[in-house]
């Protein structure tokens, strides 16, 4: 079985790599540039705070941001991750209430961000854009029904592979700057249990663990150990990432 490759960068050119736009026809990426501010995406920065109305959605380049869910205890469990594949926005496109939900950057990097009230009036107004945001948003309800099942069905040790290998897939590198406290928020389990998961898969010569900082020795052997959800996950993403100009 081929190893498969981590998700190759998104074409450059004045999207500055992410899949979304770069997937949007010029003449209406004409219309989005001037709504476009860059922001760097610096490590465990809040992009939103439960409660707040979100002020920006963020498309990233590079980097990684976390959608959390907070608790009324105050824990916070990752329910989606976005990449250079996506945006934050896909929320107050479904209208869906925000007042429960987190953004915070996984992983270093940059992005590119838009007022929500541009957003809103660009999908209103810019059909090309609107039905991109649209696919991209199926795509995110297949990925959050698959880890729903994920969740609920697999042991601790697929999850954390297959998570794992999304993070080594959208950022595009072999070591990461992860705590098992913050993976265990993640995952939504104890930190035990993701210590001990770590150390079977360190053992199993798949993966380097250091203080705060996670590196994918063996990919092969890692997709091997991850669920069945990795495989589904990853069709969805390359399935998104063949979208042509509309």
């Amino acid at each position: 079985m081929p190893e498969t490759p981590p998700l190759e960068s998104f074409p450059d050119g004045p999207q500055s790599g992410n899949l979304l736009l770069s997937a949007v026809a010029p003449p209406e990426f004409e219309q989005l540039g001037p709504l476009l501010e860059p922001h760097d995406l610096r490590m465990r920065e809040t992009l939103q705070e439960a409660g707040d109305p979100p002020e920006y959605v963020y498309f990233p380049t590079s980097g990684i941001v976390s959608v959390l869910t907070v608790l009324e205890n105050g824990m916070m469990i990752e329910f989606a991750t976005v990449g250079r594949e996506g945006c934050t926005g896909v929320p107050s496109l479904l209208g869906i209430d925000l007042s429960n939900l987190a953004l915070i950057s996984q992983l270093p990097g940059r992005s590119l961000r838009m007022k929500t009230s541009d957003y809103m009036a660009a999908i209103h107004r810019l059909p090309a854009f609107a039905e991109v945001i649209r696919i991209y948003g199926g795509v995110m309800f297949a990925l959050l029904a698959q880890s729903a099942a994920c969740n609920r069905a697999h042991i601790v040790d697929e999850r954390m592979a297959r998570w794992l290998l999304m993070t080594h897939d959208q950022a595009g590198r072999d070591d990461f700057e992860i705590t098992q406290e913050f993976l265990a928020q993640m995952l939504g389990v104890s930190r035990p249990s993701v210590a001990l998961s770590a150390a079977v898969l360190h053992k199993a010569g798949l993966i380097d663990h250091r203080r705060g900082e996670i590196a994918v020795v063996d990919r092969l052997g890692l997709e091997a150990a991850a669920c069945e959800c990795y495989g589904v996950i990853r069709q969805e993403f390359d399935w998104l990432r063949a979208l042509r100009s509309y």
